[in-house]
């Protein structure tokens, strides 16, 4: 709490009550020792709230999606890779990654219209090599390669699938319906979502 204290204005310091809980839960279950796209979630949500106490403005945005989430990205590889944590609700081989879902989101999305990159291009490893740490979905893909080895199409059957669309804005579109029915829709993951003043529910 006292961290996000720091961040906010004399004005706003009892916000801090609300962003704390978001902070904290962010970096995976202390209890459960697992982490997922849940997790993953409420730190969007973290940032979201932030956004909304002018932590952050407008101006901000791109470099809140670039920046700080890829800070917090590399940090939860990190931990994941040296702790093995559990994955939470993960679909396993079936799934897109183990512990994160939007990077791929974000990722393809940076990708629409790109004039060489195309979705089979996760396939040739020097393009995974030049352009992971320019690309959220090429570096995601990269880590899976990491974690899981052995052939895609056998690691990781979703994404391999998913290479054969023709097209960044198609992959897009599919990854933000696929967002919602898999995480957004899923009581097992948001049954331990907050709400409050700041982020309210909206029946």
């Amino acid at each position: 709490e006292e961290m996000n204290k720091s961040l906010l204005p004399a004005h706003l310091q009892s916000a801090s009550i609300e962003l704390a809980p978001y902070f904290i839960d962010s970096f995976g279950n202390a209890t459960r020792i697992d982490y997922g796209t849940g997790h993953e979630t409420t730190f969007v949500a973290w940032l979201y709230c932030c956004c909304q106490v002018d932590v952050f403005t407008e101006a901000d945005t791109l470099n809140i999606v670039t920046r700080v989430f890829n800070a917090y990205l590399q940090l939860m590889r990190k931990i994941q890779t040296a702790y093995w944590l559990e994955p939470a609700g993960s679909h396993g081989v079936w799934g897109l990654d183990d512990y994160c879902f939007l990077p791929f989101l974000w990722g393809a999305s940076q990708l629409i219209n790109h004039p060489t990159i195309e979705p089979k291009s996760i396939h040739v490893p020097d393009v995974l090599v030049a352009y992971s740490e320019t690309y959220y979905y090429l570096g995601a893909v990269m880590f899976v390669s990491h974690v899981k080895k052995g052939y895609l199409s056998e690691t990781s059957p979703m994404l391999n699938d998913i290479s054969g669309v023709p097209s960044w804005s198609k992959v897009n579109e599919g990854m933000i319906k696929m967002y919602k029915a898999e995480v957004l829709d899923k009581v097992p993951i948001m049954q331990h979502f907050l709400f409050g003043s700041i982020l309210p529910l909206e029946r």
